[in-house]
């Protein structure tokens, strides 16, 4: 096992309904998952319910309320400064938009340049060597390195994004929304580059999506948010094949399919997702979900396998998938 989350907790303060009082915006509240290496692990929902408070822990550009991170046998929490080091070598990110995550001002040279020389010392020529590898692996000439990111397109600049992440030879990438930002036509050349990549050096991916398509398409697990919690998880055919908590259902169901015998299904789910603020006692989706039971109002969901021969877990109280 490459990464091992365990109840995994981010609390932002927010002002109190009264002076001098704190409340707290439960942004991520007890997630456990994890990755073995050379692995794809997905993470769906709603925007707010928590996705990308994950990747800015793991990234450790937030510090987490409570819970644990384990990356190749090591609690990341307590590592000192060397060791926080060698760990940010090892989990590298791809953004969202190409346009905002590289610098304007930097030749592609430098951007590349940049994190090799930040973590270590390399001579001009193996460097210069390192550089032109790293485009040849994401499909882009060697004159590339002289040009200025607004000289490419969108495509080419992801290119370049998914180039740096890999100059320090990482094992695991967050690729957070990687192809959203992109036209449709371009989506599938950037996703097939990315799993060309993975067979090539065995790296694992951390993919926070939206596009339920490509998570069917891309990953080997995958695990369903709603507001901070976890509430399925497991083998992707086997959640997208027979999805067993509502919420899953509702997220597949309204995904657009291009067949005109498949309408899309509307009023599965009621109303808008909870706030993180104050959230619902109970199951978390209970105000919006069409089978809840009083239960589901007093009582946290625990955990428990969804059946299968599969890795497949829920945390729901229906017993049966309706």
């Amino acid at each position: 096992m490459l990464l091992d989350v365990h109840d995994l907790k981010k609390h932002f303060p927010a002002p109190g309904a009264r002076w001098g009082e704190k409340a707290w915006v439960r942004a991520v509240d007890g997630v456990s998952f994890s990755i073995d290496a050379g692995q794809t692990y997905a993470l769906v929902g709603e925007s707010g319910c928590g996705k990308t408070t994950i990747a800015k822990l793991l990234l450790l550009l937030e510090k987490p309320t409570a819970g644990r991170i384990v990356f190749d046998g090591h609690d990341v929490l307590t590592l000192d400064r060397a060791g926080v080091r060698g760990y940010r070598r090892q989990v590298q990110a791809v953004f969202q938009d190409p346009s905002s995550s590289l610098n304007p001002r930097l030749k592609v040279r430098l951007l590349l340049a940049e994190p090799i020389l930040a973590h270590g010392d390399m001579e001009r020529g193996a460097l210069d060597q390192r550089l032109v590898e790293l485009l040849r692996i994401v499909g882009l000439p060697a004159n590339s390195l002289g040009l200025y990111p607004h000289e490419f397109s969108g495509g080419q600049r992801q290119r370049i994004a998914v180039a740096r992440a890999l100059a320090l030879r990482p094992k695991l990438i967050v690729l957070d929304e990687p192809t959203s930002a992109l036209d449709v036509s371009i989506r599938a050349q950037i996703i097939n580059l990315l799993a060309d990549i993975q067979r090539e050096f065995g790296l694992a991916y951390l993919v926070i999506a939206h596009d339920l398509a490509l998570v069917d398409h891309f990953s080997a697990r995958v695990g369903v948010m709603y507001l901070g919690r976890m509430v399925e998880h497991g083998d992707s055919d086997a959640v997208f094949a027979a999805p067993a908590h509502p919420y899953t259902q509702a997220l597949l169901a309204s995904a657009p399919r291009p067949d005109p015998d498949h309408p899309p299904r509307e009023g599965l789910i009621r109303g808008e997702i909870g706030s993180a603020l104050s959230p619902p006692t109970g199951c978390r989706f209970h105000p919006r979900c069409p089978y809840a039971m009083p239960r589901c109002a007093q009582e946290d969901p625990p955990e428990r396998d969804a059946g299968g021969a599969v890795l497949h877990r829920l945390s729901c109280h229906l017993e049966t998938a309706p």
